[in-house]
């Protein structure tokens, strides 16, 4: 008999229904908060709304002398913010070829190209060595294959905030919980969760 889950763990679960379910959105473009037609391994394209974007790069102190590497960028929006408001450096690393193009525009577009770049290819072939700040949003049978390349390849204090859901079994150096009401529609429920993870040295 399965033991009765808590209502987090069931919204998680429900939530990583739904991305992985083969989705059909509106045609891709330049809309920020809506889910797109792009769909890869990790599920369909889900943007982050950017008061999440926002609350991650906060969550992970990010400031100008940081390189904030983001695995599955979609449009590029994060790293664009984190160096748009902090002056950080970014990469963003997206399988998508269409979304790549359009975070390189939307770099430029936002004057921050020279500080940014957009790799595409596989997060698991990414080179992380050179990251501060690791963001992620992915579902969680991709995160959990990425915690052992995580803890081989970040160096001591690099910072790692999750979007929703955890590095299990890692245990989070902080969680937050919020409420961001345009991820009802998609989601069923505002309820938004970070999880902030710090490389500590070996012992």
């Amino acid at each position: 008999m399965t033991a009765p889950q808590g209502p987090a763990a069931r919204r998680r679960n429900l939530i990583g229904a739904i991305l992985a379910a083969p989705l059909i959105g509106p045609r891709f473009g330049r809309a920020q908060n809506s889910i797109s037609s792009v769909t890869i391994d990790g599920g369909p394209y889900v943007p982050t709304p950017t008061a999440v974007v926002e609350r991650m790069l906060e969550l992970a102190g990010v400031g100008a002398n940081d390189i904030v590497y983001d695995l599955g960028s979609g449009d590029g929006r994060l790293v664009i913010e984190a160096a748009r408001r902090y002056g950080a450096r970014g990469v963003g690393v997206e399988r998508e070829a269409r979304l790549v193009d359009l975070a390189r525009a939307a770099a430029a577009e936002a004057g921050v190209a020279e500080r940014v770049s957009f790799r595409q290819g596989d997060l698991f072939d990414a080179d992380l060595r050179g990251a501060t700040v690791v963001t992620l949003y992915l579902l969680p049978r991709l995160l959990e294959q990425l915690v052992p390349k995580l803890r081989a390849e970040l160096a001591p204090g690099t910072r790692i905030v999750s979007h929703d859901y955890p590095l299990e079994p890692w245990p989070a150096e902080r969680t937050l919980e919020f409420d961001v009401p345009e991820k009802e529609a998609l989601m069923l429920s505002p309820r938004t969760q970070l999880f902030l993870y710090e490389i500590r040295p070996s012992r």
